[in-house]
């Protein structure tokens, strides 16, 4: 009777092996000879898995308090061990493609344009003018990311983490009630952070990072609105236009290794800035998303949004790695986003 309670009880860690799998806790690099003290050393800034160490460099390493580079060494050689860092061929890469999952926006017509909604492991940026429904497509993700979905999608926890005070729970309490789910439960799941300055928008990745890892596969989206905002504020002028995106691109390079490590969708508004040159160039629009390039290479997907007549909106593909270059036209409404009435 005992072997057949054993093999019950193996079944069941295989189980649950299949939800962990997805990433590798840092604490089994104990197993490769690094002692508990340097993983603590790791964790403080927010690498809690061994995939976190591929993701950084030697040269960041050495920068934690307390590594020498021999240490370093040390730790890059037992996460070697535990992943494959060569190459799987496409067949292999596309079953491990399978554990995407997308989050509706409410709408049928724009959840078609992105081919599902907003994709996991992946950057989705959207910017428009004010008042174009950035901030209320982020209201809506925090409750859509909630309700189990299509293709055995089984819903999860946000985090919001807000640049420009446009965080309103009262709004989620209007769109829960469209989709008929408890107002408090709403709220509880998403958990909310103010950021104040470009620094502490970083700081408070590290928080995020660690989060993801405590409660593994629960959280399963993370919105910024707006990612740019605060940058714009903190360096000022052409002469810190390097470091300003220099700043960026890190934050960015991190946000797309968070979603990847934890397997969760990342959503970012973006604001606009009129182009003064583009009036020599005849081009219809002279406004462009800010950012410059950095931004326009890390997002996977980026949408932009415009104004319709009303309560109108239209959403263009503005650049995405496997959607064409569509529009959808959609509604805001007191639950939120939804489509557009004919």
């Amino acid at each position: 009777m005992k072997v057949a309670e054993d093999q019950v009880v193996e079944d069941d860690t295989g189980f649950q092996d299949d939800e962990e799998s997805f990433f590798q806790d840092i604490d089994l690099l104990q197993k490769h000879g690094i002692n508990m003290a340097d993983i603590k050393k790791l964790k403080s800034v927010g690498i809690c898995t061994v995939k976190g160490i591929q993701m950084t460099t030697r040269k960041a390493l050495c920068n934690i308090k307390g590594l020498s580079e021999a240490k370093v060494e040390k730790i890059k050689e037992a996460a070697g061990k535990l992943l494959n860092v060569g190459f799987q061929t496409a067949f292999e890469y596309s079953a491990k493609r399978k554990q995407v999952f997308h989050v509706t926006t409410g709408s049928q017509e724009f959840d078609k344009l992105l081919g599902g909604g907003i994709e996991s492991m992946a950057i989705t940026e959207a910017f428009g003018e004010f008042r174009t429904g950035k901030t209320q497509l982020s209201h809506t993700l925090c409750v859509t990311a909630q309700l189990p979905g299509e293709d055995g999608y089984s819903g999860g926890k946000v985090i919001f983490i807000d640049t420009e005070n446009t965080f309103r729970p009262d709004r989620l309490r209007d769109i829960a009630d469209r989709f008929s789910v408890d107002h408090d439960a709403v709220l509880d799941n998403v958990l909310y952070a103010r950021a104040y300055t470009s620094e502490h928008q970083m700081e408070l990745l590290d928080f995020v990072a660690a989060k993801f890892h405590e409660e593994g596969g629960v959280f399963k989206l993370l919105i910024i609105d707006s990612i740019m905002a605060l940058f714009r504020v903190d360096f000022s002028g052409r002469g810190e236009l390097a470091e300003r995106q220099q700043k960026l691109a890190q934050m960015l390079s991190r946000l797309q290794k968070i979603s990847e490590e934890y397997n969760v969708a990342v959503f970012v508004t973006n604001q606009m800035t009129a182009d003064p040159g583009a009036g020599m160039t005849f081009q219809a629009d002279p406004k462009k998303p800010i950012g410059g390039h950095i931004l326009a290479h890390a997002s996977t997907t980026r949408i932009s949004l415009r104004k319709g007549r009303g309560e109108m909106r239209i959403a263009k593909i503005f650049d995405s790695p496997d959607m064409p270059e569509n529009e959808a036209t959609f509604a805001i409404s007191g639950g939120g986003v939804t489509d557009a009435k004919e």
